[in-house]
């Protein structure tokens, strides 16, 4: 997958319009990444991409590209 893939994806899960969504799109600047779309983001992984979140992990989401630094670190992402 390509990281304009999981742009999408996100996109998608979080019923946010596609063009908005950036790499460097900050947690509180899309509405539906609240807590309940925080479960929502967990369950995608998982279901997904097999990608079970620590807790460490789940602190650790503020951003766009904190989820596609864990998807890079799990070998999902290719190279762009």
């Amino acid at each position: 997958m390509t990281t304009k893939d999981i742009l999408g994806w996100l996109a998608e899960l979080f019923e946010f319009p596609g063009d908005k969504i950036q790499v460097n799109s900050l947690r509180r600047e899309i509405p539906a990444w609240d807590s309940l779309g925080m479960l929502s983001l967990m369950a995608g992984l998982d279901e997904r991409f097999h990608i079970h979140l620590t807790d460490k992990d789940i602190g650790t989401l503020q951003s766009v590209a904190d989820v596609l630094s864990i998807l890079r670190l799990n070998g999902i992402i290719s190279e762009d």
